[in-house]
């Protein structure tokens, strides 16, 4: 399988999509970045992987750093050197499944309760 480089997207570019699409991520040093806050260790596990699963699916690679009650993704290309669309999709695929809250949306499948017990994510507002 033959792969087409992709064209790196300028800064400019990168924060006016952040900001539009995935706007609880960053531009820093180079990567779109995300940091999940969790409710503790087997939480942050599941959030890795999470991540881990619908990368390799993607075949698109992100640096992950972790600790207790938080996971930072970060994405970048790294055979183009740069943020490219493929970082976007896999951003918004992350943010859609590790975001999902089930209990929010009505049907049958309720979500975590609210006992802290049972806490997972710390959803953003």
């Amino acid at each position: 399988m033959t792969q087409a480089r992709e064209d790196v997207l300028d800064d400019a570019t990168v924060e006016r999509r952040l900001k539009e699409d995935l706007p609880h991520w960053r531009l820093e040093e180079g990567w779109i970045r995300r940091t999940y806050k969790t409710a503790s260790w087997k939480s942050t596990l599941m959030v890795i992987n999470t991540v881990g699963h619908l990368a390799e699916a993607a075949w698109h690679h992100p640096d992950i750093t972790a600790s207790y009650a938080w996971v930072e993704v970060r994405l970048m290309n790294h055979a183009a050197k740069g943020i490219t669309e493929k970082d976007f999709s896999l951003a918004k695929k992350i943010e859609e499944v590790v975001g999902w809250q089930p209990g929010a949306e009505g049907g049958a499948l309720e979500g975590t309760p609210t006992d802290q017990r049972f806490a997972y994510i710390k959803y953003d507002k």
